[in-house]
């Protein structure tokens, strides 16, 4: 058998880890070719492939990123995208696809397998751990690290100075990211998408950390709102999925702490760090397990699956199902860690 490969959406770290063991294991126990498609969706879409073989994926284990490359291509929107992607993918004699991805890129594979019959496997790739159907995705515990290390470092600077530091995490649906790193960091604040903040209340919780001789951290997600108002965006631009480009939320909160509280505050966004650099051991792990497994549906003929996280289980589940709704902080949790702010 013939399979397509693509990774779609933003770059995280373990992408490769995923590459490398659908390519080992299907060459070496199944004996099946590969070809890795470039650019997301616009490699079925336009035919842009490279070989996949071991040779090519030996060494990436440890790289971050994407050795097949990525984008937010849209085949959807495209004019006769879906009879592009079907007639290329024949021109390739590709029998399978397997699209590792988000919620974007896997609700394409789950319409052109449910829809149009492109027998596609999906492997679930988001920063912001938000998909559903799996407990964890690669490139969350990365991202995680980097951080809490970023935290870390910013306490020794913000108590040298007695000013307010405000980290902006990724997060655009869900707070994972910042939940996790908050609480590990140790920050004060911690201010998410599910849960809109009251200015004020973030307020006095600085003034009370600073009554106590300490300099606040204050973790914010990207797509955190405040009670009375809106998502902060940078502009107004929309990719091809329909997403405005976030990040804004940090400076915007540090400018309004910094003129109701008479302290000095600062910003660091951590942006695209928290996508680069070499995976962690975890990501390595769960992004190779996934691998495995996804060829493994390959092999078996079962299409029109995800394989997901299930406490230490790797399972398959519908992709629709995966896709259906986001996966976000329970409130539950939330107030849990409630207990550090101020």
């Amino acid at each position: 058998m013939r399979v397509g490969v693509l990774t779609g959406g933003g770059d995280c770290p373990g992408l490769n880890a995923v590459i490398r063991g659908v390519v080992r294991k299907g060459v070496q126990e199944y004996g099946h070719d590969f070809v890795g498609f470039r650019d997301g969706w616009r490699g079925p879409l336009e035919g842009d492939t490279v070989r996949l073989d071991i040779p090519a994926v030996r060494g990436i284990l440890p790289r971050g990123g994407t050795i097949l490359g990525s984008s937010r291509t849209n085949p959807l929107k495209m004019e006769d995208g879906i009879r592009r992607i079907k007639d290329n993918l024949a021109k390739q004699e590709v029998e399978a696809l397997i699209a590792i991805g988000g919620e974007d890129t896997l609700g394409v594979a789950a319409r052109l397998s449910d829809e149009y019959g492109v027998p596609c496997v999906g492997v679930p790739k988001t920063i912001d751990n938000d998909l559903s159907a799996t407990d964890y995705t690669f490139g969350f515990d990365t991202a995680v690290g980097i951080a809490t290390e970023a935290i870390d470092r910013l306490h020794t600077t913000a108590e040298s100075h007695m000013r307010v530091l405000v980290v902006e995490v990724m997060g655009r649906h869900a707070g994972w990211i910042a939940v996790h790193s908050g609480l590990a960091g140790g920050a004060n604040v911690i201010l998410i998408p599910e849960h809109r903040f009251d200015i004020e209340q973030v307020c006095a919780w600085v003034t009370s950390r600073f009554k106590a001789s300490y300099a606040p951290i204050v973790v914010v997600a990207e797509g955190a709102m405040p009670k009375d108002g809106d998502v902060v965006l940078k502009d107004g631009s929309l990719d091809s999925f329909g997403h405005v480009r976030l990040s804004g939320v940090g400076e915007w909160l540090a400018k309004e702490i910094e003129k109701r509280t008479g302290k000095e505050a600062r910003t660091t966004v951590l942006g695209h760090v928290q996508r680069g650099g070499t995976p962690s051991a975890f990501d390595r792990w769960l992004a190779t397990r996934f691998g495995l497994h996804a060829i493994d549906a390959v092999h078996e003929r079962d299409f029109g699956k995800m394989v997901a996280l299930r406490g230490t289980d790797i399972v398959r589940v519908p992709i629709a199902d995966a896709t259906s709704r986001l996966k976000t902080v329970d409130p539950e949790l939330y107030a849990e860690v409630g207990v550090f702010f101020g």
